[in-house]
């Protein structure tokens, strides 16, 4: 029978994921070896970049420019920011890099800077996920959309037990050119051998970090937790410091309003003990103003009466002084006087000057 062929795109996929896989297992094998912090120079991870942009350029879609068709994974790398707010920060050294010009170089810087924070695997896989949004950068068959793209994020985990120091300022990004270097992974039989017993120590070592990693993640739940235990204890201590201070405000009131009602009692329960004298003293006092009524009757009574005496007093005097100028006038007009009408004349001025005296020692009175 006739064998069924293979879809060439799905061949691809494989092929990129298996060298995938040798990349990264020779990039951890040689890096434990070397025992220190690798540098752009170090050839294993120049190739596992290498892997890396092939396989994020599988299945690109072709983007319409003013200046012609393009292919890029940038944009595919910048869905990072908008999924894991704190991915901002590689994206913003990546634009701030001098020197980089293209969306291929700023993907290139993008996947070192990754791997240098040990993040490389958590953001493959957080767009990876998203395959509703990747799907704007990729075909359907494209390796980011199928299988092989979750196998090898799952693989980038073990890059985190090495450390990178990459330095890129001058280095030129924008135009290498990624060539795979299959004879790095062609090696005698021999080889072989020794990469079985490699494994064993690299699935040791990365049993041992994953379980650092998961320890070091409940740690930080639990540190979290505490910090959120004292913050809430600490907003309830100051709540509890208020309300205490209110309730001593109160209390220090609720004091004084005491103070008060017994020094008001004690001024009623003198006041009730001495109404009888002052019972006794209002008595006193009501006889003595009902005397002093009767007497100021009797006073205006008796200045009613020397009133009507003033009065009648007054018209005698005006009867008189009347008199008199008759009297007087009568002396004037007449040439000869009376010795014996001067006499009464002044016998009468006397009595007027008398009864003169008497009024004003009435009006005295």
């Amino acid at each position: 029978p006739a064998t069924p062929s293979l879809d060439p795109i799905a061949i691809e996929r494989l092929n990129l994921m298996n060298m995938a896989k040798l990349s990264i297992k020779g990039l951890i094998e040689s890096a434990l070896n070397l025992g220190r912090t690798l540098d752009s120079d170090y050839a294993p991870l120049q190739q596992f970049f290498v892997v890396m942009e092939h396989c994020l350029k599988h299945g690109l879609k072709t983007k319409k420019t003013f200046l012609g068709q393009n292919k890029s994974f940038w944009g595919a790398l910048e869905l990072v920011e908008k999924l894991t707010p704190e991915a901002g920060e590689i994206t913003a050294s990546v634009k701030d890099l001098p020197g980089l010009k293209t969306p291929l170089g700023r993907g290139r810087a993008w996947l070192r800077l990754a791997l240098m924070q040990k993040k490389l695997s958590d953001y493959m896989k957080t767009i990876i996920n998203r395959k509703d949004l990747l799907s704007e950068f990729y075909e359907p068959n494209a390796l980011m959309m199928e299988e092989e793209g979750a196998v090898i994020a799952g693989l980038l985990v073990g890059l985190n037990v090495i450390d990178a120091n990459l330095c890129m300022k001058g280095e030129d990004l924008d135009s290498q050119v990624g060539v795979i270097d299959f004879s790095m992974y062609l090696k005698d039989g021999g080889h072989s051998s020794k990469s079985a017993e490699g494994d064993g120590q690299i699935t040791a070592i990365l049993d041992q970090k994953n379980y650092v990693e998961e320890l070091n993640r409940h740690l930080s739940a639990s540190v979290n937790n505490l910090q959120a235990k004292v913050d809430a204890l600490e907003k309830s201590n100051t709540k509890l410091t208020e309300e205490l201070a209110v309730a001593n405000n109160r209390i220090i009131t609720l004091q004084e309003d005491v103070e008060r009602v017994k020094e008001e009692s004690s001024y009623q329960l003198e006041s009730r003990k001495a109404s009888p004298d002052v019972e006794k003293e209002l008595e006193v006092q009501i006889g003595m103003k009902q005397e002093m009524e009767m007497s100021m009757k009797m006073l205006e009574k008796d200045v009613c009466e020397k009133q009507d005496a003033l009065v009648e007093l007054r018209q005698q005097l005006e009867d008189l002084r009347a008199i008199n100028q008759q009297l007087l006038h009568k002396t004037q007009s007449s040439d000869a006087g009376s010795k014996q009408k001067s006499e009464t004349i002044s016998r009468l001025d006397e009595k007027i000057n008398q009864m003169t005296g008497t009024v004003k020692q009435m009006e005295a009175r």
